[in-house]
């Protein structure tokens, strides 16, 4: 038995057997511990009762792409190309660079677990199987670079708009790509560009959605984190929240393609929570303070500062309440 068939096992968050498993899989009950230790080390947090066996201490939803086509509204199917999930994956987006000539337009890589899932400046993205939706995006482009300013933001607007579909309130975004709420941070959004500075080029959009988070995960993060559990009281079924996702960045990328950020901008000011607050921004040019001042039509950062208004392009900088 392989850790995800014992994920399947304990889906339902009933008890199992340790002698059940070991005789429906056809292996040792030594075998079936070294699985239930592969999966708490990848962050599942299986519990052990003695004798009466395993369990987890809820329900897991796992992925299913019949499931997913399913939930997607039919104009969106119509236009994905690849719908893809794996159990395990280095990266969703490692994943689709190494086959974008291969892959159509909006095509999606879907993970249960990725064991080197990338955050924005390099940082590791944590995910454990069967709690959270780790989805990268293919969107091409027949435009230059220069027609993306903003798109990371926009796809912040796109979760922002994924939220809202589920009924999900209490989170905002903080320039130029992190979805927070109060808790802390709720998503992330890593955008990464190929292709031809003034011709066609290709964007890989990865997003992770923290769905579920365990005690031990907050305390890996090494950060402030939240759930959607947390915020709607109780956990959404993944796929619903992974199909939403799916069809709102279907939607969300054409409406980019056609109007660019300049469609996204207004959004955008509704949920921006650096617009009006105290900041430190530190780059490679120094640290400069001010006020928020929004995002201008390209996406670029405001700030008020002592000597006048500051447009801050780069994404390469770190951006601090005051």
């Amino acid at each position: 038995m392989q850790a995800q068939e014992l994920l399947v096992a304990l889906a339902s968050g009933g008890m199992v057997s340790g002698a059940q498993l070991a005789e429906r899989a056809g292996v040792t009950r030594a075998a079936i511990w070294k699985q239930v230790e592969a999966l708490r080390a990848r962050g599942v947090p299986v519990q052990s009762r003695g004798t009466a066996g395993y369990c987890l201490p809820w329900p897991v939803q796992l992925l299913d792409v019949a499931t997913l086509r399913a939930a997607l509204p039919a104009g969106v199917r119509k236009r994905l190309g690849t719908l893809e999930l794996h159990w395990e994956i280095d990266s969703t987006s490692s994943e689709i660079q190494r086959r974008q000539s291969d892959l159509a337009d909006l095509s999606m890589v879907l993970a249960e677990t990725q064991t080197a899932g990338r955050g924005r400046r390099g940082r590791l993205w944590l995910s454990p199987p069967g709690l959270n939706v780790y989805l990268s995006c293919l969107k091409r482009f027949d435009a230059g670079f220069a027609a993306l300013s903003g798109l990371s933001l926009a796809v912040g607007v796109i979760v922002m708009r994924t939220l809202t579909a589920l009924g999900i309130q209490g989170a905002g975004l903080k320039w130029p790509n992190d979805v927070l709420s109060v808790g802390g941070k709720l998503a992330g959004i890593l955008v990464e560009l190929g292709g031809e500075y003034q011709g066609p080029c290709a964007a890989i959009i990865g997003v992770g959605l923290n769905v579920r988070l365990t005690a031990a995960l907050h305390e890996q993060a090494g950060q402030p984190v939240n759930d959607l559990a947390t915020l709607a009281g109780k956990a959404p079924d993944r796929n619903r929240v992974a199909a939403a996702l799916i069809a709102a960045l279907a939607d969300g990328l054409d409406q980019f393609e056609r109007e660019g950020f300049a469609a996204f901008v207004d959004e955008y000011a509704n949920y921006d929570l650096l617009r009006g607050k105290p900041l430190r921004v530190q780059g490679a040019l120094g640290t400069l303070e001010g006020i928020g001042a929004g995002v201008d039509a390209r996406g670029a950062l405001l700030l008020q500062a002592q000597d006048g208004m500051h447009r801050i392009d780069s994404a390469d900088v770190t951006v601090r309440r005051a």
